[in-house]
C-alpha cells in the first residue's frame, strides 16, 4: 500500500509531474524579495543621509560607526542588486547575512520573535512596537537556500556559465 492512498490516480501523478517541472523556479522569487528587499534599506539609509545612520550606529555602541555606516549601505545595496540578477550570491551572501545577525543581536533581539507587535487601534490607524527578529531569520533562511540550492532561472551566474562553457568546447 502506498504512503498516499491516491498514489496511483492520474490527477497525483500529474500533480507530481507539474511539481517536478516547476522546482526549477522556487529560487526566483526568493531573488526577487531578498535582492529587493536589501536594496529598499539600502536606498533608505542613503535617503536619509549616511550620517542619519552613523548617529544611529553610534547610539547602540558600534565601533567606527561612520566606516560601518558606509559598509552596510554598500552591501545592501550592492548585495541586493548582486541577489535580483543571480550574480556571485554565495559570495555576497555573507557580508548580508553578517549584517542580518548584527541586526538581530544589537537591535531586535529584546522585542522577542515576532515582527509585527500590534499595541493599539487610534482613530488614526494601527499602533506598532519595534519589531522583533523574525524577518531578520527569514532573510537569513532565503539566503541559505540560495546558496546552497542554486539561483535559478534567470540567473546571471547560469548565462555566464552557459557563455564560458560554450567558449570552452570550441
Amino acid at each position: 500500500m502506498a504512503i498516499w492512498p491516491y498514489a496511483d490516480r492520474p490527477l497525483y501523478e500529474t500533480f507530481l509531474r507539474a511539481r517536478t517541472a516547476l522546482v526549477v523556479w522556487t529560487p526566483l522569487p526568493l531573488r526577487l524579495i531578498v535582492g529587493y528587499g536589501f536594496m529598499s534599506h539600502g536606498i533608505a539609509k542613503l535617503g536619509r543621509g549616511a550620517e542619519h545612520f552613523t548617529g544611529i550606529l553610534h547610539a547602540i555602541g558600534m565601533p567606527a560607526p561612520a566606516f560601518f555606516a558606509w559598509l552596510t549601505i554598500l552591501v545592501e545595496l550592492f548585495g541586493g542588486i548582486a541577489v535580483l540578477i543571480g550574480l556571485g550570491v554565495p559570495l555576497v551572501s555573507l557580508p548580508m547575512a553578517i549584517i542580518l545577525v548584527v541586526a538581530i543581536v544589537t537591535v531586535h533581539l529584546p522585542y522577542g520573535f515576532s515582527s509585527i507587535k500590534l499595541l493599539a487601534m487610534t482613530p488614526s490607524g494601527a499602533q506598532f512596537g519595534m519589531p522583533g527578529y523574525e524577518t531578520d531569520l527569514l532573510y537569513l533562511a532565503a539566503l541559505a537556500a540560495l546558496v546552497l540550492g542554486g539561483c535559478g532561472p534567470f540567473a546571471l551566474d547560469n548565462v555566464i556559465g552557459y557563455w564560458v562553457r560554450r567558449g570552452n568546447e570550441r
